[in-house]
């Protein structure tokens, strides 16, 4: 992005303040923003925060004497290699679509040639309703990039899609439409959620993963360019856009799916692998009034050693450690002991499991990184820059 100029319009939504993240991001890369602040994206962030991060003047009307004596708004259109609308809400949805240019940020969409990404915004309900999607077809028929958002909380206490992407995904976005995504042609593959490793036909061995963390890597890499196969416990979550899922069951089942999914290049072993399992009845076990039955448990499968021994093993395989003590010394004999390159190591003990947060060190033969506490995205953020830098 070094070099490109990116004219931002903020549109008014809670989700504005992030466009301050994505303006210091934006900069990082080496890009040139020229911000524009909607009235109602002004309710939300400042023209001096948004100025100051961008190092330039924040145009918030089409009435500036000045700058429209010659036409200001004209040559703003079109003085960009690409205009960002982020947050992209309803309402600017809206008004885009049916070519209306009654304000600042509506007469620069419909005067600009330059190539547009729309990243949208909003309350789930609105995201839905049938007037959204009509604008969001429209907007797409007339070849906007139209992100899809995420999923998750939002708010207004709601839940659902709605939610602005990350700005990893945001970033990777911009960086595509100038053919430029780190982990473009790698394939990558990941391993989420618990196993369930059946005792009768209806009870079983598990844990409480939730498979967050592995999503939401996956959904980090498929941002970053990366092809990637996702290998599923039982979890109940949607599958990031641009992924490959395999919903599987067991360890036995998912070992299968993973091999199946060599070559490539990035293995992300992040699954709560049962460590055992039982020979499963036929029937459901009642109760005898004596002693409960014994169950003989039977060792399974290391996938991730599996995946680090394999003779077309990834390049790059990284595995995660759930611990309960010991934290780095276990991390450090896992890494050796099982062929990976890095290992993801966690306290499960500080509540991990089904959370939106984790805690982890970066545990490799040089040495050990603590990440301290931040949002599961975050993290996956922060693993795949890594992972992009190692390639």
């Amino acid at each position: 992005m070094h070099g490109k100029t990116i004219l931002l319009i903020v549109g008014g939504g809670i989700a504005a303040f992030k466009a301050l993240e994505l303006v210091r991001e934006l900069r990082r890369a080496g890009a040139r923003v020229i911000p524009v602040l909607t009235e109602n994206g002004a309710r939300f962030v400042t023209p001096l925060s948004l100025g100051a991060l961008a190092e330039a003047h924040v145009r918030t009307s089409l009435w500036d004497l000045e700058a429209e004596s010659t036409m200001g708004h004209i040559q703003l259109s079109r003085a960009a290699d690409l205009v960002v609308v982020c947050p992209a809400t309803a309402d600017l949805m809206a008004r885009a679509a049916t070519g209306q240019a009654d304000d600042l940020a509506s007469t620069l969409l419909l005067a600009t040639d330059t190539p547009v990404l729309m990243v949208p915004a909003m309350n789930v309900r609105m995201w839905l309703h049938h007037a959204t999607r009509r604008n969001m077809g429209t907007l797409r028929a007339d070849g906007v990039r139209v992100m899809d958002p995420d999923d998750g909380e939002m708010a207004c206490g709601e839940f659902g899609p709605g939610r602005l992407p990350t700005i990893a995904a945001v970033m990777a976005e911009i960086a595509a439409q100038f053919g430029t995504r780190p982990l473009a042609g790698r394939h990558a593959l990941v391993t989420a959620g618990p196993t369930h490793e059946a005792i009768d036909p209806v009870r079983f061995i598990g844990n409480n993963s939730s498979g967050k963390q592995g999503f939401a890597i996956a959904d980090a890499l498929a941002a970053a360019g990366a092809r990637v196969t996702l290998v599923a416990g039982p979890v109940g979550l949607p599958t990031p856009a641009g992924v490959t899922r395999i919903d599987v069951t067991s360890a036995r089942d998912m070992l299968a799916a993973t091999e199946a999914a060599l070559p490539a290049d990035i293995a992300v072993m992040v699954a709560a692998v049962a460590d055992w399992r039982v020979d499963a009845a036929a029937a459901k076990l009642k109760k005898s009034g004596d002693a409960p039955p014994v169950l003989a448990l039977v060792e399974n499968p290391d996938i991730l050693a599996t995946i680090g021994h394999a003779a077309n093993r990834p390049r790059l395989v990284i595995g995660f450690a759930a611990e309960t003590d010991d934290l780095l010394a276990h991390a450090a004999a896992k890494l050796a002991r099982k062929g990976a390159d890095w290992i993801l190591a966690n306290d499960v003990r500080t509540g991990v499991f089904g959370t939106d947060a984790n805690h982890v060190h970066l545990v490799t033969a040089a040495g050990t990184e603590d990440w301290g506490a931040a949002s599961k995205t975050a993290i996956a953020e922060q693993l795949v820059q890594r992972i992009a830098a190692a390639f």
